[in-house]
């Protein structure tokens, strides 16, 4: 009988190198895609340093808790390559020499001209009764091992190597494992909440699935909600999807942007073009981040128009024109300031939309204790300034994504004919919003 729920898998890394800053461990994140892609959960994820007495407890534990177990790493022919030894301890198999394999890396090594060192025979070692998985691209083979209902997946390092195997030896070995069981995500994205806010509004909904899975996650633009599911068919999957999905939706309402993974300036430009609108950007602290982000969104030239970064108070007058006067009275961290950058870009660059207009106080004195940013918003029907706080000097990369959030609600507004509402109030009956 195929089993109604997803096989647990864990991964381990084997390698000093991904405990230290200099390299990531990207075969995790590629396996784990591959693995669901299979219907195969992963449930835990580890790194281990070249340490052969702690691999091999490591190895042994991840056989108690889970039914599918891949490696990558350590078969190198180096001291500090302890991934073979470890294994036969951990497993109690002994390791043998694969002649066939042996004669495999010496021809590699005399196709390039070369005399194969003695020290590779160490990568011609296999657990007794494994099935070795050929390496076409390296000189180190994997291993597929199954004991005790386990099945032990082993590949080297190098991800071209990895990746490669796994598709043409690995996949054909793990498909009759899965039973069938299938795992699809979806991402909902949600703007102008925090997190334990979402939480605390969908809490009471999610908490009674057990099938899909919710996890609620911060990033710099704005909470995701993944949802997991597992079922048997693409059908049954997208039914409990689509269930936990709307149930969400209704409890977050307009403030949910997107149910397909899109990011906000996807979501934004897409709005943009169904309603005809164009959008320009004037910033300050931000450098021309902004802009970016827009301009990412492949197809960006038929709604995005252009930007100025004017930083300096020289810039705000020489770029856009702003008086000094008005610089002198209001200061360049002022509502009347960030509100003028973004008539004059929409003046010059003749785009529908102009927003954000942003500025910082300089904080190098630390005079300010509870510092503030600016950011207007100007549409066809109105303007929109409003102050936020900030408590310390952020970083602008991470800061970049607060001006597209921010003017969130007027976008589904302008865009949608929607209500703009944020705790009831639409964006025109804000504080610093004005009809034109």
């Amino acid at each position: 009988m195929r089993p109604r729920r997803p096989r647990q898998a864990e991964i381990i890394a084997v390698g000093s190198e991904l405990l230290t800053p200099f390299r990531v461990d990207t075969n995790s994140l590629w396996l784990t895609e591959r693995l669901n892609a299979l219907g195969i959960d992963v449930v835990v994820k580890m790194i281990v340093g070249d340490d052969e007495s702690l691999l091999e407890r490591l190895v042994r534990e991840a056989l108690a808790r889970s039914e599918v177990i891949v490696m990558t790493g350590g078969l190198g022919p180096t001291e500090d390559d302890v991934t073979r030894k470890a294994l036969s301890r951990a497993l109690s198999r002994p390791l043998v020499l694969d002649e066939q394999i042996l004669e495999q890396i010496r021809a590699r090594f005399a196709r390039r001209g070369l005399a194969m060192p003695k020290i590779n025979e160490r990568q011609a070692l296999v657990l007794e009764g494994a099935v070795v998985l050929e390496n076409r691209y390296g000189t180190a083979p994997g291993m597929f091992v199954e004991q005790e209902g386990r099945a032990l997946v082993v590949l080297p390092g190098p991800p071209p190597e990895m990746q490669a195997m796994f598709e043409s030896e690995v996949v054909p070995l793990l498909e009759p494992l899965a039973g069938g069981v299938k795992i699809r995500r979806r991402t909902l994205r949600v703007a102008g909440l925090s997190e334990s806010a979402v939480d605390q509004a969908i809490a009471p909904i999610y908490t009674q699935y057990a099938n899909p899975q919710t996890t609620i996650l911060a990033t710099t633009g704005g909470i995701e909600i993944h949802l997991t599911a597992s079922g048997m068919t693409e059908e049954e999957i997208e039914a409990r999807l689509d269930e936990l999905s709307d149930r969400i939706e209704h409890a977050l309402g307009a403030r949910v942007f997107t149910t397909r993974g899109e990011s906000l300036e996807e979501v934004i430009g897409r709005l943009a073009l169904t309603k005809g609108y164009t959008i320009a950007v004037a910033e300050s602290v931000t450098g021309g981040l902004i802009a970016k982000r827009l301009t990412d969104v492949p197809g960006s030239s038929q709604y995005f128009r252009g930007g100025i970064t004017a930083y300096s108070d020289e810039a705000k007058r020489a770029l856009l024109g702003i008086p000094a006067d008005a610089l002198a009275a209001h200061g360049a961290v002022s509502a009347e300031v960030a509100e003028a950058m973004a008539r004059r870009v929409k003046e010059s660059l003749g785009a529908t939309v102009v927003w954000p207009s942003r500025e910082w106080p300089d904080l190098e004195g630390g005079h300010q204790r509870n510092p503030s940013v600016w950011s207007s918003s100007v549409w066809p029907m109105m303007s929109m300034s409003r102050a936020i706080g900030i408590g310390f000097r952020g970083i602008a990369r991470a800061f970049e994504s607060w001006p597209l959030r921010r003017p969130w609600r007027s976008c589904m507004s302008a865009c949608c004919d929607a209500p703009g509402s944020e705790g009831g109030l639409t964006p025109a009956s804000r504080s610093g919003a004005r009809r034109l």
